[in-house]
């Protein structure tokens, strides 16, 4: 079944909760409601909700959040919830998020207002984390289910889910298991009633095999009962973890119909830094790498520097197609110079390599030799701190220094006829913008290069800062670092370097464990440096990447041209993140892979998004097949729709992704309006009678494990789930 005729079953199913009204003139009860875009997201602090509320915030959906710890909150009732606009009822919610089914308590007045109001206007409610029993159509788990933790479990998409909501995922959905030593999930896999109340009905959309049994129960289904539809969820979850990550999108897709502002996508981007340049080698025996201000020791001349070859450029390009992943390339211009200089003025193989290849791959400006470019370094002593002045004042890199780094990359590039776009920069290592603690601030004549050379997109490091801001007429474009170091190009020196930095004194490491131990987690002991990058480092890593491109998060991760030299082992990583993948999403859901330029762009809509959003300045609605939506002027509008909507015009709305139309339109300077027309066919909601609804009580307080209140560390080195 498609996601269109889904739609229109949906709101069949709706529709037959309206009442019949005797033919003549049209009363407000005749016309179709207005039901404005924005959801109702009741929190009672638990992790359930945040989860919700998160995947919310990423995909720019409106909402309104009530505390219920705050005694000053709006009481829920009919004048909360709906008023009539323009002569017809308004739903101010399209639909509710509740923490469990029932948590405003026994013979709650604001309950019932509440459930009167989802079966007068056909409004759905999710049940973000409850006990599984009859009030929700299931049986207690003592019935045929299971209690208890979940770590491990892997739940699957029923043929139900597959035709619904969850259409986007192939069929499994794991459950993380990072610390044996910590309870991370908790739920409660529970069987549906065998015999319903009258006109009740429980489809199971999430299953998993119970525990010590031989059949299935539920963790996440649809229960029809009174007129109304909640979506109950048996199952806690946090909005790290991989489980939750899977099913939010399926989630917001249910409550909503299939009809919201905010999109998301599952984004995948790598930037390979110092193309063309050589990096320094870390030196397995003193345990540093000889170049570095913090190492006394000279380079080990059986272990020359690190650099990519014309047969490692060949390898690239035959990976990107075969996994369908552009890669973008960071040049420095210099290093192939100094190739050749060290070569007699031989022609550099890897250069004219990749200039064979230059369309297979994406080309970013990585200034001409990498040099850094904040304040003046003075290196004496360790860590490095800024130069001063006799005034005190910091000294900084001058501006015609910037200027000939960004400029001469560029005049290098096409007088060896590499195409590249000047709008694009990476700094060498990151450097120019603010490095703490050493530099809190810019470099102040950083921005005027930017702007004179025509750079409107800049990296920046998303371990220093993760949200993007201006820097001059610049934005900056937060990467995501990836834990496979620069100064290595083998397992072994990737496994020692990795052991040295996350063991304890004891066990041969650095003492970083002990030093800091609130931002590492140490290593129980070294890894073996033979099998500890397969078995440990690369499964890691790419776990890491995997939990930001399921948070509809556009930021590109970023390695070394030295990882994809000797044994490659980047693409150890890089490929593990695209087989779990591929292993996890229906091929209607694609990874999607931005350049630099578009990637700034994507945060930029997001943030002016949000802004409005919060200022109250986007208001939406929906009444029959029309959806309109009104915003500050010139305003992109992200929404997400069934396939076969359209905007002004007839063009189609947004593009295909997940079973579902979605994107940003793309107004003139002056429009503030946006109206899209849902497909022909889809029923019209209308008012239904809401009064003779039953309020069960509310379940018992619902356990929450320690890995799900708080996060739990996917191994060394991250203590918090980035």
């Amino acid at each position: 079944m498609g996601r269109t005729t889904r739609a229109v079953a949906a709101w069949a199913a709706a529709a037959m909760l309206t009442m019949a009204l005797p033919a003549g003139s049209a009363s407000a009860a005749d016309l179709p409601p207005r039901i404005d875009l924005r959801l109702l997201l009741v929190d009672d602090g638990g992790p359930a909700v945040e989860a919700i509320r998160a995947e919310l915030d990423a995909a720019g959906t409106p909402y309104t959040r009530l505390d219920l710890a705050d005694a000053a909150r709006p009481r829920v009732d009919e004048a909360f919830l709906s008023d009539t606009v323009d002569g017809r009822p308004r739903a101010k919610f399209q639909g509710v998020v509740l923490p469990n089914d029932n948590p405003f308590g026994t013979n709650s007045a604001e309950m019932t207002a509440l459930a009167g109001y989802e079966k007068r206007f056909g409004i759905r409610q999710v049940d973000a984390y409850t006990y599984a029993r009859p009030a929700v159509g299931l049986n207690t788990p003592d019935t045929g289910g299971y209690a208890g933790p979940l770590d491990g479990q892997t739940a699957q998409v029923t043929t139900a889910g597959a035709t619904g909501p969850f259409g986007y995922l192939k069929k499994n959905v794991p459950f993380e298991d990072n610390d044996p030593a910590v309870k991370e999930s908790y739920g409660y896999i529970a069987v549906p009633l065998a015999q319903q109340e009258k006109g009740a009905s429980y489809t199971s959309l999430v299953d998993a095999p119970v525990p010590g049994g031989s059949g299935r129960g539920s963790l996440i289904g649809q229960y029809d009962h009174e007129g109304r539809s909640e979506l109950v969820v048996t199952f806690v979850a946090n909005r790290y973890q991989t489980q939750f990550r899977l099913v939010s999108r399926g989630i917001v897709e249910w409550l909503t119909r299939g009809v919201h502002l905010g999109a998301a996508r599952n984004y995948f981007g790598v930037h390979v830094d110092d193309v063309f340049a050589a990096d320094d080698r870390w030196d397995t025996k003193l345990k540093c790498t000889p170049g570095d201000v913090d190492c006394p020791g000279n380079p080990d001349p059986s272990a020359p520097s690190l650099r990519m070859t014309a047969a490692d450029a060949q390898y690239a390009k035959q990976w990107s197609a075969t996994h369908n992943l552009p890669i973008d390339f960071a040049y420095n211009g210099v290093g192939s110079e100094e190739y050749r200089a060290s070569h007699g003025g031989a022609p550099d193989p890897l250069l004219q390599q990749f200039v064979a290849d230059q369309k297979s791959f994406r080309w970013i400006n990585h200034t001409y030799t990498h040099a850094f470019l904040g304040c003046e370094q003075d290196t004496t002593s360790v860590p490095w701190k800024c130069v001063t002045d006799a005034t005190g004042k910091t000294r900084w890199v001058s501006r015609q220094t910037i200027g000939y780094q960004v400029d001469e990359n560029l005049r290098w590039a096409a007088r060896q006829g590499l195409t590249v776009d000047k709008d694009e920069l990476v700094t060498g290592e990151h450097s120019g913008l603010k490095t703490t603690p050493q530099q809190p601030q810019d470099n102040p004549e950083l921005a005027p290069v930017l702007a004179q050379t025509g750079v409107k997109w800049i990296a920046s490091d998303t371990s220093r800062e993760r949200e993007q801001r201006p820097v001059g007429t610049a934005l900056t474009v937060p990467r995501y670092p990836m834990n496979v170091y620069y100064n290595v190009g083998k397992a072994t020196e990737q496994t020692d370097e990795y052991n040295w930095l996350y063991t304890k004194k004891a066990d041969g490491g650095s003492g970083t464990c002990e030093k800091f131990p609130e931002t590492t987690t140490c290593l129980s002991k070294p890894l073996d440096v033979k099998t500890g990058f397969q078995s440990y480092i690369a499964p890691l890593e790419a776990r890491i990447a995997l939990g930001h491109v399921l948070a509809n998060d556009p930021r590109p991760h970023f390695m070394h041209q030295s990882n994809l030299s000797e044994e490659r082992i980047g693409y150890t990583v890089l490929e593990k993140v695209l087989a779990d993948y591929a292993g996890l999403y229906a091929d209607n859901t694609p990874l999607v892979n931005l350049r630099q330029r578009d990637i700034g762009d994507e945060l930029s809509r997001r943030a002016a998004w949000s802004a409005a959003v919060a200022a109250g300045k986007v208001t939406g609605y929906r009444v029959g097949n029309t959806v309109t939506v009104t915003t500050p002027a010139g305003l992109h509008t992200t929404a997400t729709v069934p396939g076969g909507t359209t905007a002004q015009g007839g063009t189609a709305f947004g593009s295909a992704y997940a079973g579902a139309r979605s994107g940003w339109s793309a107004p003139a300077a002056d429009q503030t309006q946006l109206t899209l027309t849902l497909p022909a066919g889809t029923p019209v909601a209308r008012v239904a009678d809401g009064r003779a609804t039953r309020i069960q009580a509310p379940a018992a307080a619902l356990p929450v494990p320690p890995g799900v209140g708080h996060r739990v560390p996917f191994g060394a080195g991250h203590t918090e789930r980035r």
